[in-house]
């Protein structure tokens, strides 16, 4: 084991908006669609977390995540709100911007939020123009059923669609509370058949959270594009987590899923480089502590 005390030191990680040090290594070759699809093919695991600022981004980059989700839960972690459904178009329009300033290499994902595309393909189409013009390259919707006619407009727009089934938090009252989904026959064979259908409609990507493990995997394995699971099982194309919560930021009782990767880190970046490790080698999720059953 080395005594250098230098051989410990933690990587230096450039602010966001400044050139990279001669020192530093180049930064990475930008994630397209194309290369996470051939991720996909080649059996290696997506790394998404939620980012709302310039220099959680910058520092996410850095540490190798793949994808970086401007998600609405910035309502209730960066608000204080008790859901995503106070969030505006504004709101994610603005944080987009932050973000995709901090990013250099990482896929930028934004949500639409409740309220910007319920209204139909119109509203769809000028909600989603307005997230690319602040630098996402995609976009995500929630549920599924009415959601294709919306997905596949999109799509022929040329805006990339990230779907988002199982617990849709826009829909937290319709489901009766932060409930698991497709625990039954009847409620299995719809996600799987909205599953179908935003597929079929062109989504390269399918967020599923809490959905049961063996559910999830049997979508997976059906689904054109990248599946990404949020307390859906280890056997997703890759996996996503509230940076917050991840980095035990979040006070009060977290979801069973979310693990807590600073325990044990020395830093914000190696905390992280956890994750995506742990995501890339399969490690985590681990079923037992993380997943559910029908």
């Amino acid at each position: 084991m080395s005594s250098d005390p230098s051989a410990h030191a933690t990587p230096e990680v450039a602010p966001y908006g400044s050139a990279p040090s001669r020192a530093s290594s180049e930064p990475r070759r930008p994630l397209t669609l194309h290369r996470l699809r051939a991720m996909r093919e080649a059996g290696e695991k997506v790394a998404v977390l939620t980012a709302y600022d310039a220099a959680s981004a910058s520092l996410l980059d850095a540490a190798g995540v793949d994808c970086l989700l401007v998600g609405d839960s910035l309502g209730m972690v960066m608000q204080g709100h008790a859901t995503t459904l106070p969030v505006t178009l504004e709101q994610m329009v603005y944080h987009t911007q932050c973000v995709a300033r901090g990013n250099r290499g990482a896929w930028l994902i934004a949500d639409l939020p409740f309220g910007s595309y319920q209204g139909g393909i119109e509203q769809a189409v000028a909600s989603s123009a307005a997230l690319m013009q602040a630098g996402a390259q995609m976009v995500k919707l929630e549920g599924g059923g009415w959601t294709a006619p919306l997905i596949a407009a999109l799509v022929e727009r040329g805006i990339p669609v990230c779907a988002h089934l199982g617990l849709t938090p826009q829909s937290v009252h319709a489901l009766g509370g932060y409930r698991i989904q497709g625990r039954d026959t009847q409620s299995a064979d719809t996600l799987r058949r909205h599953a179908a259908e935003v597929g079929a409609a062109g989504a390269a990507m399918l967020v599923l959270e809490l959905v049961p493990s063996d559910l999830a995997a049997q979508i997976s394995a059906d689904y054109p594009g990248i599946t990404i699971g949020i307390g859906a099982g280890v056997r997703t194309h890759g996996q996503v987590l509230v940076l917050h919560d991840m980095l035990d930021i979040t006070r009060g009782p977290k979801p069973r899923f979310v693990r807590n990767f600073m325990q044990g880190a020395p830093s914000l970046l190696d905390a992280v480089r956890g994750y995506v490790e742990a995501v890339k080698q399969g490690a985590f999720p681990d079923e037992a502590l993380h997943g559910y059953t029908a």
